[in-house]
């Protein structure tokens, strides 16, 4: 695996994302067994679970293949990220007519989301690329 950049990249970019939706997945099924019901957050990680650790990687992924190290902080980068994916999460919203997630809620959580991106990019996703050997 030493000479698969790409694979190496990616599994970085992956794994914090999916530590963190584990823990929730495991708040939400406790929540279930001990009959609390939560119908909309269980519709709406749906999309978290599935595609996010993923886009993570891909991000990764592409940071390391372009060597964007050069020109562009990992935190600047990740800090890019919830750019794609708040508004792909207030679309999956308004097809399930889930109304806790507007355009409204969007633009407040944008930046906050765009803080918590670039501290958990510039120290985790990049100690994650430091020992496989990306960065």
């Amino acid at each position: 695996m030493k000479g698969n950049l790409f694979l190496r990249a990616y599994m970085a970019g992956v794994l914090l994302p999916t530590w963190i939706l584990l823990l929730v997945l495991g708040a939400v099924v406790i929540a279930h067994l001990t009959g609390h019901s939560l119908p909309r957050l269980q519709s709406a990680i749906v999309f978290p679970m599935a595609v996010v650790p993923n886009v993570w990687g891909l991000w990764n992924l592409l940071y390391a293949s372009m060597h964007l190290s050069e020109r562009v902080s990992i935190g600047v980068f990740g800090a890019l990220l919830p750019l794609a994916l708040v508004p792909a999460g207030v679309g999956l919203a308004a097809s399930l007519g889930l109304d806790f997630y507007s355009v409204r809620h969007a633009v407040v959580v944008l930046p906050v989301l765009m803080v918590v991106y670039y501290l958990a990019w510039k120290y985790a996703v990049a100690y994650f690329n430091r020992v496989v050997g990306v960065a």
